[in-house]
């Protein structure tokens, strides 16, 4: 009898073709089997595709470009009121309809008074504001647009400087933290 024998006990076992590693369900059902799954196994391409290039730009906006979230919120808030300006001027210049921006939609009787109060100042400054970005109060539009380009800027120069103190605070405390002698070993 030889030592080594080519066949096991495991070739007389049958295992399924077409699943890879011998699954017994599809991989569809085993990532869930709901939209989700479609998503990743590009079932729908037209979403697959938007959800792979919208994490593709929010990547390369956050770490190659190295915007931080205000800056990029800032940018996007000027490319919204631009848009909206543009359009406002041109339904006037026309004939067309104005566009139709509807307010935040919100349950207020869910929401306790504290939580009522802060809804309302911030749909009066989201009607102020979409009010002026409409073109009905040009001189408003212009400064807005140049205080959120100063903001982004700002951000970053501050954003900056507290990292900096946070880390001179982080090494004044590493610093402070006692420690042992430290043994050489001997080598033999």
């Amino acid at each position: 009898m030889p030592i080594y024998d080519s066949s096991s006990e495991s070739d007389n076992e049958i295992t399924p073709r077409g699943k890879l590693f011998g699954r017994q369900r599809p991989m569809h059902a085993i990532l869930g089997g709901g939209k989700v799954a479609d998503v990743l196994l590009w079932r729908n391409p037209k979403v697959s595709a938007a959800l792979l290039t919208g994490v593709t730009t929010i990547w390369f906006l956050f770490e190659v470009v190295e915007y931080n979230f205000v800056t990029l919120l800032c940018h996007i808030s000027i490319t919204a009121m631009l848009a909206i300006f543009i359009w406002g001027i041109s339904a006037d210049y026309f004939g067309w309809k104005r566009p139709m921006i509807p307010q935040l939609l919100s349950d207020q009787a869910a929401f306790s008074e504290v939580v009522y109060f802060f809804h309302w100042r911030f749909n009066q400054f989201l009607q102020k504001l979409l009010h002026i970005a409409g073109g009905n109060d040009p001189v408003n539009f212009f400064l807005v647009i140049i205080s959120l380009y100063v903001l982004s800027d700002e951000v970053d120069y501050h954003a900056g400087q507290m990292t900096r103190k946070g880390s001179k605070v982080y090494k004044r405390f590493l610093n402070k933290i006692p420690r042992g002698t430290v043994k050489e070993k001997k080598h033999s």
